[in-house]
């Protein structure tokens, strides 16, 4: 396990995944001294990530700069977002699964109440809206790029195009009502209140509840990652974290 101070709860993949991603990086831009090393520089992002701790808490901890604290830690975000897989590469691995669940997270953020694009009804708070795709055993395939937490997640999902690949490749896909009218490949759970389902009805949507429970323990790994559970950073940065956050779960996973 990787300490900092104390234990981050990573394995040891993940720092030598970005120490050699990041050298790589140093050697085609032709960086020729840094003060911290390729390792030192992983660590302070993977702390940034996992335990969301702030720039002025790495840049005392480690003993540098703010400024080089923040670089640092954005050039490593950089670096493992490049790796997540695009949606054309996720589908190729989708396509290789019995079925995958769609579904959409909302990353709480830091807003004032006049910021009513980021406000999500549902939720009661602001955010940015997510939509991940999981496979049947609850490993995160891929994530989408950050909207707005007012934006449903079905229009979300269709904007990133998601369902038309899903419908246009066949791929079976177990989503909750909030995508109704997603398309023949997209299963959703019959909808009104459960007195009013027939038996066969409420049979079918207690096994897509199970199903999907699946997806909510993705997400849920997901937001181990402390710094998703609250974004104060500017929303342009969001994409970014997230992807990657899901490099380093799928090179854990891998």
């Amino acid at each position: 396990m990787l300490a900092y101070p104390s234990e981050l709860g990573l394995s040891t993949s993940a720092l030598r995944l970005l120490r050699r991603e990041l050298a790589a990086r140093r050697k085609r831009t032709g960086t020729r001294w840094r003060r911290p090393a390729c390792g030192r520089q992983a660590l302070l992002a993977l702390a940034h990530l996992r335990c969301g701790h702030t720039f002025a808490q790495l840049a005392a901890w480690f003993g540098i700069g703010l400024a080089t604290a923040h670089r640092y830690v954005t050039e490593a975000i950089e670096v493992l977002a490049a790796l997540a897989p695009k949606l054309d590469e996720a589908l190729a691995v989708a396509a290789t699964k019995a079925f995958v669940i769609l579904d959409g997270t909302l990353l709480p953020i830091d807003r004032i109440a006049a910021d009513r694009p980021y406000y999500s009804g549902k939720h009661k708070r602001h955010g940015m809206n997510v939509q991940v795709l999981t496979d049947p055993f609850g490993r995160v395939i891929w994530t989408s790029p950050a909207l707005p937490g007012a934006v449903h997640d079905i229009k979300a999902a269709r904007t990133h195009g998601i369902l038309d690949a899903l419908n246009t490749a066949n791929i079976r896909c177990w989503a909750d009502t909030a995508y109704q009218g997603a398309g023949p490949a997209v299963r959703v759970p019959y909808r009104g209140r459960w007195s009013k389902l027939s038996a066969g009805q409420q049979a079918v949507n207690r096994a897509h509840a199970r199903i999907r429970a699946v997806g909510e323990q993705a997400m849920a790994a997901l937001k181990n990652w402390r710094l998703l559970r609250k974004l104060r950073c500017s929303t342009t940065r969001i994409t970014d974290l997230v992807k990657a956050v899901l490099t380093l779960q799928l090179a854990a996973s891998a």
